[in-house]
């Protein structure tokens, strides 16, 4: 089998490599193809294996031996599945493997914006506290999560991890999902409900036509001003003009970001200037347990497909 990796970078590491690959087949690692480029790496692919890479009609027009796509990624939206179907191509991803660790991301952004760690910690570091006049000098406002309403977008299984760090802090936790589930400590309730009540609103659904741009002005303009807006999930599920405008204005308190539409982040990224703002790059998942997990279950996918099973198939 001819393994081709289109992205090796966007997963691998010095700590976390790509050798268990190596006893499936013949295994051709590429750091990060250009669009224009990948059509001819996987002209003779019997297995391309990608995190973020756009396989199309365009991109996979030359692979006529091509059987399996596996993703590094719990999302597939990059995939045209439609294509792939047609050509009897199965697509596998990784679902759940960075459930923790999001939930984690989430939490640690959320806890940054109401307790200013790095704020106080430049604080010390310039030697200010030296000089202070009191032992415990209030600089920045801190606030308690208890009793705070947080608002999940989505009950898939990252949105449920959230629920469970959540009532662990004495929040209360109201949710929004498609399809009704039933989870201990949560409370459903509808989506402009959930944006009127919530105190931090936090988003854990995937992107689709559905959910696309779904934080727009309208969205924010419906929560309270004091809000925190957390979004650990894809960068198209929010409108970044509108939520800068709606930063700038003081329509909602801040924001905790980790995705963009465009990733890398563009110069002219408008969110760098936003006020009350958290950018962290697009590492959630990255955590090196989560990327070890990560390359176990895209290995046993391919082992699965193999012996004829269906596994983590989403065509």
């Amino acid at each position: 089998m001819k393994i081709v990796l289109t992205d090796a970078q966007t997963v691998f590491d010095e700590i976390v490599d790509s050798s268990p690959l190596n006893e499936l087949g013949e295994v051709k690692s590429y750091g990060l193809l250009k669009y224009g480029e990948v059509a001819e790496a996987v002209r003779d692919a019997d297995i391309i294996l990608c995190n973020k890479t756009l396989l199309n009609e365009e991109t996979l027009r030359l692979a006529e031996n091509l059987k399996y796509i596996g993703l590094f990624a719990t999302g597939y939206n990059n995939i045209d599945i439609d294509y792939c179907r047609k050509k009897g191509i199965a697509v596998c991803n990784a679902g759940s493997y960075s459930t923790n660790a999001v939930a984690q991301h989430t939490f640690a952004l959320i806890l940054e914006h109401f307790n200013s760690i790095s704020s106080y910690k430049k604080y010390v570091a310039d030697g200010r506290w030296k000089r202070s006049k009191t032992f415990s000098p209030f600089v920045y406002p801190l606030n308690e999560l208890a009793g705070k309403t947080i608002g999940i977008v989505g009950l898939g299984n990252i949105g449920t991890a959230v629920a469970r760090i959540a009532n662990a802090f004495e929040m209360n936790v109201i949710a929004y999902n498609r399809s009704p589930r039933d989870v201990e400590g949560v409370k459903q309730v509808g989506f402009d409900a959930l944006l009127k009540e919530s105190d931090i609103v936090t988003v854990h659904c995937p992107l689709n036509d559905e959910s696309e741009n779904m934080f727009d002005k309208a969205a924010f303009e419906k929560m309270k001003n004091s809000a925190l807006f957390v979004n650990t999930a894809r960068g198209g599920v929010m409108n970044e003009q509108d939520l800068f405008d709606a930063l700038k204005n003081g329509v909602i308190g801040g924001a905790c970001i980790d995705t963009l539409k465009v990733e890398p982040m563009v110069e002219d990224c408008i969110l760098m200037e936003a006020p009350n703002c958290i950018i962290t790059p697009h590492i959630a998942w990255a955590p090196v347990e989560t990327r070890q997990r990560l390359m176990g279950i895209v290995t046993d996918n391919i082992k699965a497909f193999l012996r004829g099973e269906r596994k983590n198939r989403v065509d």
